[in-house]
């Protein structure tokens, strides 16, 4: 059994898939998912559908919840919030499932999303989409945080942290800063995996990755949308 974390796919379903090949995913592996499989990219509801048929054919996933799922749940709850996800991407993922505003989109998406968790824990690691606030209620208590913040490795409470380690997505840079950020894991205890693979116009990025958990070693797959 192997573990690995990818985040960010962000409508990139070939890309997805053809990452998922590369590093011969099988069912007793467990494959964290830190978040933002819709938006940007072409194909959202294909890659929803893909994360279904794999948890439905027996492979262990864990999906988490992303700030861009959080903005589809607001549009599709509330009128006024469907400008603000139409125009940060969600006009591909309304185009994918072929409907005009997000309460359209059928239930079990909805209901999917809702459902997500914030952030995971193993023994080894914490996974969370964007990072966490270390704040004075302790940094488990602010979700909105989990899906929303940037900047934040300058306050981590190592005491609390332990020989933990943290990986997420969000921010999106370079592979080699990805690369870097591995090596160096042991010795600062966090990792962004998000390699902007909607973002192939930008040097460096276009990317996704998969890490390793257990080996600490990444495996990148260009977009192949």
């Amino acid at each position: 059994m192997r573990r690995f974390a990818i985040s960010d796919i962000h409508g990139c379903l070939n890309t997805f898939k053809a990452l998922l090949s590369a590093i011969g995913l099988q069912p007793e592996d467990e494959l964290f998912l830190l978040g933002d499989y819709i938006d940007r990219g072409p194909d959202s509801k294909g890659v929803l559908d893909h994360i279904f048929s794999l948890m439905e054919s027996g492979f262990q996933v864990y999906p988490l919840r992303g700030n861009h799922e959080q903005s589809l749940l607001r549009a599709a709850e509330n009128p006024a919030e469907r400008r603000i996800f139409y125009w940060n991407g969600g006009q591909e993922t309304l185009a994918s499932f072929g409907v005009q505003v997000a309460d359209q989109i059928p239930a079990r998406y909805l209901e999917f999303i809702q459902n997500l968790p914030y952030y995971l824990e193993t023994p080894d690691y914490l996974l969370v989409h964007a990072g966490f606030r270390f704040g004075p209620k302790g940094p488990l208590s602010y979700f909105e945080e989990m899906i929303y913040i940037r900047e934040w490795y300058l306050d981590i409470d190592y005491a609390w942290l332990g020989s933990r380690r943290i990986v997420h997505g969000h921010t999106p840079q370079s592979k080699q800063a990805i690369h870097t950020q591995a090596q160096q894991l042991a010795a600062y205890q966090y990792l962004d995996i998000d390699a902007g693979c909607v973002y192939p116009q930008y040097p460096g990025r276009g990317y996704l990755c998969a890490f390793n958990l257990d080996t600490g070693g990444v495996v990148f797959e260009k977009n192949r949308e």
